[in-house]
């Protein structure tokens, strides 16, 4: 019972990141087609679209983030403590009890996305605006590959996702 609740709240945790991530973006986004267009910006918005949707969406969430951490999350739901319970969105995500590895790319990963928002809100719209579509649509197909891998390390059989917890006596 306080697995499953750990792993809800894991997930659902981490689901609220994104969509508050997605949700913010997305007026900037709009905001962008207050402004004039030119050729320019219609091809550089298809092709950031699309560029995002398959690095951010494709491969970065659905490849890598949201498998592992359902898998981080179905970890929690067997291995239940405390700690981890009440950090559990930060335990999905990797920040701790995870391998050296997956704890130095997951800080490392936060903090290049910390930098990267920095620089991008000294651009001006709407240039801005189509860069933050582009991250719409990442984060979207991320909450969904998250949510379906999710239901599927929910279920009892075989989740063939590592969680990159440390080996138990290390």
């Amino acid at each position: 019972m306080l697995g499953s609740a750990g792993m809800i709240w894991g997930v659902a945790g981490v689901l609220m990141l994104l969509l508050s991530a997605a949700i913010r973006l997305w007026s900037k986004a709009i905001d962008a087609f207050s402004h004039p267009f030119t050729w320019e910006h219609w091809v550089s918005l298809v092709i950031i679209v699309l560029g995002m949707a398959y690095m951010e969406g494709y491969k970065g969430f659905q490849q890598s983030f949201s498998p592992r951490t359902a898998a981080r999350a179905k970890y929690l739901r067997h291995h239940p403590s405390m700690r981890n319970i009440l950090l559990a969105p930060f335990f999905c995500m990797g920040y701790f009890h995870a391998t050296k590895r997956r704890m130095t790319a997951s800080i490392s990963l936060t903090l290049g996305i910390i930098v990267l928002v920095v620089l991008v809100s000294f651009i001006a719209q709407p240039w801005r605006g189509i860069i933050d579509a582009g991250v719409v649509v990442g984060l979207i197909w991320g909450i969904v590959s998250l949510f379906i891998f999710s239901i599927k390390a929910w279920g009892g059989g075989h989740y063939p996702y590592s969680p990159e917890v440390p080996e138990e006596g290390v």
